[in-house]
């Protein structure tokens, strides 16, 4: 059998109905995998595919998808199958036509994210590790945020850079900003639901103005860590934040934190892509042990 009617016969178990697609269609957007929307008329599904020793990855978006899924703050492409066939791994879950969207939209994305944000739990972390990108998330419950953050966070990402071979200056100022960002995080951070890898990339539109987002990285932590990474490559609107701080104020020395939570993906960055982003990570640091 193909790929395809191994996921027809999945689709097929998990609705009830029988699925016998079209060929399929490839979509743009994705560096990690391959994306396709699949038609037989009737139904339609979005499907993403990769390396069979990835089936994990995608193991782990279904459980976060349906995880915000469940959470009903806001639309989510709920996951219904994973599988191998051949040498591939897949993930199939609902498709949205997407757009852009406008003022009203925005505003009702800062409003459902601020109330996806209530979503809480008793520990920082979640029910098992994922991937942010291509790299692999260790999210093991921590009941305190620094030491969740030091630990699995800002020192798992150095400790990746060491092993790509950046070291010197890079690893030189991450140990002193290990020792000492503890007096950064000063306030008392509730575990929030969070997506965990929210740029405009991973946000847009349905037909109806909706926001859906997806490709996450789920975890419960600091809002704000959400907030930060929404900063980082720009894309979201005055009427967003405007509308997210109605439902949800900020706490003061946000200006301070924005940039410690935002080193994690810029670290990321270095270990997926390399190129300049050291030199901003070590940037970000030394402004970071200033503020220290």
């Amino acid at each position: 059998m193909s790929i395809w009617q191994d996921i027809a016969a999945d689709i097929s178990a998990a609705t009830g109905k029988a699925f016998e697609p079209q060929a399929p269609s490839g979509l743009g957007g994705g560096c990690i995998n391959s994306a396709f929307k699949l038609s037989d008329g009737k139904q339609t599904w979005f499907v993403k595919t990769n390396r069979a020793e990835l089936l994990d990855m995608f193991k782990a978006e279904a459980e976060g998808l349906n995880e915000l899924a469940d959470a009903d703050a806001i639309k989510v492409p709920r996951a219904i199958s994973t599988g191998v066939s051949g040498d591939s791994s897949y993930i199939v879950m609902q498709y949205y036509a997407l757009s852009h969207g406008n003022a009203l939209s925005w505003r009702k994305a800062g409003e459902q994210l601020a109330a996806l944000h209530a979503v809480s739990s008793d520990a920082f972390g979640w029910q098992r590790d994922n991937t942010i990108g291509a790299t692999a998330q260790r999210n093991s419950w921590t009941d305190d945020w620094v030491t969740f953050w030091r630990d699995h966070r800002l020192g798992f990402q150095l400790a990746e850079a060491a092993r790509n071979g950046y070291g010197g200056r890079l690893q030189k100022l991450g140990e002193q900003l290990l020792e000492r960002f503890d007096v950064l995080v000063d306030h008392d951070p509730r575990p929030a639901l969070l997506h965990g890898d929210l740029w405009s990339g991973n946000i847009a539109f349905d037909e109806n103005g909706e926001p859906v987002i997806y490709d996450p990285a789920t975890y419960f932590g600091d809002r704000e860590a959400e907030l930060a990474m929404t900063e980082l490559f720009g894309g979201f609107s005055a009427d967003f934040y405007a509308a997210y701080r109605a439902v949800a104020p900020i706490d003061a020395g946000y200006r301070v934190r924005r940039t410690l939570y935002n080193l994690y993906h810029v670290l990321n960055h270095l270990n997926l892509f390399g190129g300049g982003y050291g030199g901003q990570a070590e940037r970000m640091m030394q402004s970071l042990l200033a503020e220290c």
